[in-house]
């Protein structure tokens, strides 16, 4: 098989891989545009995993759809400037100051209490995709896919509300994942989850000079 010829016909996962990789580069960054680019990622890989009985990490990206609208408003909104945002009591934590007249939402810790409620949210959700998968789909992998879809439900949400541990749940589910896509012969997809890898030990480094901030 030549080059061209695999090319032609893999161009659409090496799009969704491209783009990715642009959405990764965004997120350490923090920057807003990094939602729009997800949602056209996520798009491509509805129909990569389709193809590919990948069915769990293709609801995802389902999910990965609906979030990045959400995390586009949240940061994109913010907070108002205001008495709270002012006063003694505000979260200092929790918002950066702008001169436009709203305060930038700014990256935290994680929070014992949320994190006990995402680790139950998690527990519940990849026991539910486990079963859907095993009993209801002629998925090859219903273990891993479960896992890794579940674990990345939880630092998506993390990722929207600007919480710092999200990026210690992606490298857990990008190792997982390139294993994973080596398994069902998706390269690019490989190749696109170890930069992922790489960029979320520098995102753990650039993030944590911004905690609080």
């Amino acid at each position: 098989m030549t080059i061209s010829y695999w090319i032609s016909d893999n161009w659409i996962e090496i799009f969704g891989a491209v783009t990715g990789i642009i959405y990764v580069f965004l997120e350490v960054r923090q920057n807003l545009w990094l939602w729009p680019v997800g949602i056209v990622t996520s798009a491509v890989y509805i129909w990569v995993f389709f193809t590919h009985k990948i069915y769990a990490d293709m609801s995802l990206q389902g999910y990965y759809l609906v979030i990045s609208c959400l995390g586009w408003y949240w940061w994109a909104r913010g907070r108002e400037q205001g008495a709270e945002g002012r006063g003694q009591g505000a979260e200092s934590g929790e918002l950066r100051a702008k001169s436009t007249g709203k305060e930038k939402l700014a990256v935290t810790r994680l929070k014992m209490r949320t994190g006990i409620v995402l680790t139950m949210v998690f527990s519940g959700l990849f026991s539910l995709v486990w079963f859907v998968l095993s009993e209801w789909t002629d998925s090859p992998v219903p273990l891993w896919d479960s896992f890794i879809t579940s674990l990345s439900v939880i630092a998506t949400w993390m990722l929207a509300r600007k919480i710092y541990e999200h990026w210690y749940l992606w490298i857990i589910v990008n190792i997982v994942s390139a294993l994973l896509f080596i398994m069902r012969g998706l390269y690019p997809t490989v190749a696109l989850y170890a930069i992922y890898c790489a960029m979320s030990f520098i995102g753990l480094r650039v993030w944590r000079r911004t905690i609080g901030l």
